[in-house]
């Protein structure tokens, strides 16, 4: 296995709850009201979308797709959602800092170090909105890929705090079943005073639609003990999943982070950091350091 080189899940395609579109020559996030699910192919006017989004679309009241029926790859709630505080460089999207509120990786001129973390509120290093909450969802949707997977993205702390919960309870209630359990994404809204009382979404994970909550463990247990009869070793997959998250320092994807600058950095000038020597330029030089010493 190659050093320093994350092994995540493989992606079929993206979920979000928004799109980027362009005005007056600027490409802006737009925040939406329903799911959109695409492939991995961007055009000049956008990402393509997948078919899973027009199939399930054609059930969705007012074709407007709200929930998506999914499944977790993995039993362990942490390995299906990766979340940390992370502070990105603003016109590349790489990580500069990767914590979670206790110890932190972050980029020096010495390479990378572990540091303490104290959130994204009192660290001087990324204060001013540098650094946020981070988070990726690996989903199963539909039956063509056993592995394959579709990630949704986010920042927001009502979308991770939220998944981060039920992921756990759900883990818990089921046994440690959680890759087995009948699971739906469910678009919800609310106002706050922050938000001036304007609904703002967020993601939620729900029992599939038609099980109770009994049922659904029932029915993952009875899967479980079937997969388990055909060969499938789950405890495998979720041991080679830990194996290939750790690989690296930094969990990221050179095509996505594009994507992220776009996306959660939307044509800003670069911020004024309280490191500006460190460069992208130097940044490369502390991966590929970092890369020799984990190899």
């Amino acid at each position: 296995m190659i050093k320093g080189l994350a092994i995540t899940p493989p992606v079929l395609g993206r979920i979000s709850i928004g799109r980027v579109v362009e005005k007056n020559g600027i490409r802006l996030p737009q925040k939406d009201n329903q799911f959109t699910i695409t492939s991995q192919i961007q055009e000049k006017d956008g990402w393509l979308l997948h078919p899973m989004d027009e199939e399930l679309r054609k059930d969705a009241p007012n074709g407007k797709l709200r929930t998506i029926p999914v499944r977790m790859l993995f039993n362990d709630a942490d390995l299906n959602l990766r979340a940390e505080y992370t502070m990105f460089d603003r016109k590349s999207g790489r990580p500069m800092c990767v914590g979670d509120g206790d110890t932190c990786r972050r980029l020096t001129q010495s390479g990378v170090q572990s540091l303490p973390c104290p959130g994204p509120t009192l660290c001087e290093f990324g204060k001013g909105g540098l650094c946020k909450p981070y988070g990726r969802l690996n989903v199963k949707v539909g039956d063509d890929d056993d592995l394959g997977t579709f990630i949704f993205r986010t920042t927001g702390y009502n979308s991770i705090r939220t998944l981060a919960a039920r992921l756990s309870y759900y883990q818990a209630v089921s046994g440690g079943l959680l890759a087995y359990m009948p699971l739906e994404l469910k678009l919800r809204g609310k106002s706050t005073t922050q938000s001036r009382r304007t609904p703002i979404y967020y993601v939620d994970l729900v029992i599939k639609e038609g099980f109770l909550l009994q049922e659904a463990v029932a029915d993952a247990r009875e899967k479980a003990k079937q997969m388990k009869e055909e060969g499938v070793n789950q405890n495998a997959l979720d041991a080679a999943a830990t194996k290939g998250f750790g690989n690296a320092l930094f969990e990221y994807d050179e095509d996505e982070m594009s994507d992220v600058a776009e996306e959660f950095y939307p044509s800003e000038p670069p911020a004024k950091m309280n490191n500006p020597s460190i460069s992208m330029s130097t940044f490369q030089r502390g991966v590929e350091r970092d890369k020799l010493k984990t190899g």
